[in-house]
């Protein structure tokens, strides 16, 4: 999984904190609406989605967690992100397979939140015991995903 590590500023925008990124999280990570990240700033625990504006793109920082970390809007830091949940180089071997001959199912994939790949993958790994099932399961996933589904019905 690609992580990005980088040193930057806090900075008050309007009455929010944030932490401008120095990169294209979709050149990094896929095209998605929203990117869900997790990673550490100053070593302190931070999970969330990234904002954009016309500048580009930031990490928002609530008051509370600039609280709990001790650490507020002028600050020098050091930022370690990844994108959450499930990426496409951790999938089992015949999941990566089945997306990779399919385009446009992989790129749907790609653009899902965590909570709708991770409801996929559970629900084809409840299969392993059962390869036929599997296999029919992941060729259902590639259809709802081509579909744009996203999630079983």
């Amino acid at each position: 999984m690609t992580v990005q590590r980088f040193s930057g500023l806090i900075e008050q925008k309007d009455r929010h904190a944030l932490i401008r990124l120095p990169f294209d999280p979709n050149a990094v990570w896929g095209e998605k609406d929203r990117h869900h990240i997790t990673g550490t700033v100053n070593g302190c625990t931070v999970r969330g989605p990234l904002g954009a504006d016309e500048q580009g793109y930031f990490l928002s920082l609530g008051a509370a967690w600039r609280r709990d970390s001790r650490l507020d809007v002028g600050a020098a830091v050091t930022v370690e992100l990844r994108a959450e949940g499930p990426q496409v180089e951790q999938l089992a071997d015949d999941i990566n397979e089945a997306l990779a001959a399919e385009p446009e199912a992989l790129a749907f994939f790609q653009r899902l939140a965590t909570f709708y790949r991770k409801g996929y993958l559970r629900w084809i790994d409840a299969t392993k015991r059962r390869p036929e099932v599997r296999a029919e399961r992941i060729a259902e996933m590639i259809r709802l995903l081509k579909a744009g589904e996203k999630q079983r019905k």
